[in-house]
């Protein structure tokens, strides 16, 4: 096959969702094969079961390969949790030629990376948000550049090793080599932001089942990152508690009748429901549901305000919120949104697909997709995403395409 394929996998708190795609034109991703399992075993991005997540991967991973006609070998997986963590280090190094080559870029960046990690997390990523040489400031691309000592800062995320090495395992028992790990709002960010977001400076949310991802884009480069343990399986444990029902019956009620927006309900606006007992089924004011689902996603927001202002970039975030993820699908969650952080909010989605594309033009699969645009920015600097891509015999590199790779680049 001469074409780049690439493949992801999201293992999400409530499904695991396998793709194979190519790229088509500029920006046009064909999906060739798609695998979605709900997912056992996982809470808030953590493995708690390594049996049942391991066979919720496989059957995904089954799925994807079969509705593809792909022996699946390797792919992109993505992450996260509450284990991880983020901090902003500096790297500087002499220029030894006096012209500024990769090898200088990357022992700028491997220089940045000698902070003190505990020995029990990992480097996930090292991005670089900006260059100075010769104390010029705001570079963004020194190669080719001449100078004399270039300094760089770097975003590095690190992550639970013991929760990387698990979520590996369960990948590796289908016979999938993990290429590399990709946090969730990272690869989420690749489809859903516009090229003049990212440099105005804008938040990505991605709430998912059991987490909400953030990540802030400042001059074209990821500033922040974090991950809460909170997200839409908290709203359907409070409809539970509230409503006295099943786990799985306050989804269905969240789906069908929820709303984020107490005030945009009419008082008498109601629906049936049979909970648990023998009584027969009761009937529920709409709005009450409401106000228990507006609490806890105020709470949501108010966490993500927190969070932005301990970044100290609250200031610098005039293109506002992107809103995606599973969760960000439920009525009134953006006016909710831009009324607590006081921001304009947009709920996006993954677009430019085509293939087998019926369930994945949604927000629940921003990630996913993502995943695939992460594996093809990889591939376009010659990094294998997939031993089946066949490498060139003479390589032939696409030096802008490099450029913007080193910009994101992983370790």
């Amino acid at each position: 096959m001469d074409e780049a394929i690439v493949v992801g996998i999201d293992i999400g708190t409530t499904k695991v969702c396998t793709l194979v795609a190519r790229l088509e034109g500029e920006r046009a991703m064909r999906i060739l094969g798609v695998g979605i399992e709900p997912s056992q075993g996982i809470r808030k991005g953590n493995i708690v079961d390594l049996a049942a997540a391991s066979q919720s991967i496989a059957r995904s991973i089954d799925k994807a390969q079969r509705s593809s006609g792909l022996e699946i070998t390797s792919a992109l997986v993505s992450l996260a949790g509450s284990h991880v963590a983020s901090i902003n280090s500096r790297g500087v190094v002499g220029i030894s030629g006096g012209v500024i080559d990769e090898d200088d870029i990357a022992r700028a960046l491997e220089a940045a990376q000698a902070v003190a990690i505990p020995h029990n997390r990992e480097i996930i990523h090292v991005i670089q948000r900006g260059f100075s040489v010769d104390g010029q400031e705001g570079i963004r691309t020194p190669l080719g550049m001449h100078g004399y000592r270039m300094e760089v800062e770097a975003h590095i995320i690190t992550a639970a090793a013991a929760t990387v090495e698990n979520i590996r395992q369960c990948v590796e028992a289908s016979g999938v080599q993990v290429t590399q790990f990709v946090l969730n709002p990272l690869a989420s960010a690749e489809v859903v932001l516009t090229e003049t977001e990212r440099q105005m400076g804008v938040v990505v949310c991605d709430i998912g089942g059991g987490t909400t991802d953030l990540a802030i884009y400042i001059d074209g480069d990821v500033w922040h990152t974090m991950v809460l343990a909170v997200g839409g399986n908290h709203i359907t444990s409070d409809i539970a508690h509230g409503l006295r029902l099943s786990p799985d019956r306050a989804e269905q009620v969240k789906k069908q009748y929820g709303l984020a927006m107490a005030r945009d309900v009419a008082e008498e606006d109601t629906f049936h429901i049979q909970g648990f007992g023998d009584e027969g089924p009761t009937t529920v004011s709409r709005k009450e549901l409401a106000v228990i689902i507006e609490a806890r996603v105020e709470e949501i927001f108010d966490l993500v305000l927190q969070e932005i202002k301990r970044s100290g970039y609250d200031g610098l975030l005039p293109a506002g919120m992107v809103l995606t993820g599973g969760s960000s699908q439920l009525p009134g969650m953006k006016a909710l949104a831009a009324e607590v952080l006081d921001l304009p909010v947009r709920v996006a989605r993954p677009e430019n697909l085509v293939g087998l594309v019926d369930q994945l033009n949604s927000p629940a699969y921003s990630t996913s997709v993502g995943l695939l645009y992460w594996a093809l920015m990889m591939s376009d600097t010659s990094l294998p995403a997939s031993p089946r891509r066949r490498p060139p015999s003479a390589p032939n590199l696409d030096w802008e395409k490099v450029r913007t790779f080193l910009r994101r680049l992983l370790p």
